[in-house]
């Protein structure tokens, strides 16, 4: 049977109550606490928190979270995000790659997730910050693995060129939708091309750097459009993916479509291995950063 038959054969959940399988536990576990202080204590910003992701219990029960660089204030107005659309006017803490190496040597992590709020308002949509914090992890932890996931830096080959030089082990953008679905869900100076674009360019850099991306599903996009776009993101030379369950933040976001079954987020797994991926996380609460580490030593044969 083929995927698309596969997938056929699964039910169907629309957008009303949340479905049985999506249940989100409080935070607990003993080094929840831990984790909190020290994110407090060096003025640190989470996607986690500012995005209000799901995965919160679990990555945090963990000692592990992913920081978000560049303020909290997003440049851009998604209508699926959750995170504050307000310009900071070209403001930039430069205590901020030094907060996080210290914030990241304290939890002694070794694998660490670095995301940003898009910067329009730089010149160089704040890559410079970027490259000085994943050396700034460098110095403090030599052995930490750290995975940037930047935004498309305005499509801009110097702001890319300045993060590349650092040499995060892990580069990732996320394509978030399907094309036909990307100007509408996306800011308008987002593109799906512009994405692709900015992967291949990572990807093609050296023949062993690890591209990552990732997508979203319930918007309304087609199973054939979801094709479409696994084989864009291997064609741009995309190694790592995560697929997960959109979920509208608030009454004013894009609204859901419909709520997968995990049994049809399992098929678009299988599928997108049979295109090749290395790793692929897909589930209902699988966000972008979800078990980052795993995804990695898959990529590296480590898995």
């Amino acid at each position: 049977m083929s995927a698309a038959e596969r997938l056929e054969e699964l039910p169907v959940v629309g957008p009303g109550r949340l479905p049985e399988w999506i249940r989100v536990a409080p935070p607990r576990g003993a080094a929840y606490p831990e984790v909190k202080a020290i994110l407090e204590e060096l003025r640190l910003g989470t996607v986690c928190r500012e995005a209000r992701c799901p995965n919160l219990p679990e990555c945090w029960s963990a000692g592990t979270a992913t920081l978000m660089l560049l303020g909290t204030d997003c440049s851009r107005r998604c209508t699926f995000c959750a995170v504050t659309t307000r310009s900071s006017h070209g403001v930039v803490d430069a205590t901020e790659p030094s907060r996080v190496a210290e914030g990241v040597r304290r939890w002694g992590l070794k694998y660490v997730v670095l995301t940003q709020v898009c910067r329009d308002d730089l010149e160089d949509g704040g890559a410079a910050v970027l490259a000085a914090t994943v050396r700034a992890i460098r110095r403090e932890s030599p052995s930490t693995r750290v995975e940037l996931l930047v935004g498309d830096l305005a499509g801009k080959p110097r702001s890319l060129r300045t993060v590349l030089d650092a040499r995060p082990d892990v580069l990732a953008h996320n394509i978030e939708t399907v094309k036909r679905l990307s100007p509408a869900v996306r800011d308008r100076r987002a593109s799906y091309q512009q994405s692709l674009t900015l992967l291949a360019t990572a990807a093609s850099d050296s023949p062993s750097f690890v591209t990552k991306s990732s997508l979203m599903l319930g918007l309304g996009e087609a199973g054939p459009e979801v094709e479409e776009t696994l084989h864009d993101l291997r064609s741009a030379g995309v190694r790592l993916l995560t697929l997960g369950q959109y979920l509208r933040p608030s009454a004013v976001h894009r609204p859901v479509e419909r709520y997968l079954p995990p049994a049809e987020f399992a098929a678009w797994k299988h599928r997108a291995l049979e295109l090749g991926f290395d790793g692929v996380e897909s589930g209902p609460l699988v966000r972008s950063s979800y078990r980052a580490d795993e995804l990695f030593s898959r990529a590296i044969g480590g898995a």
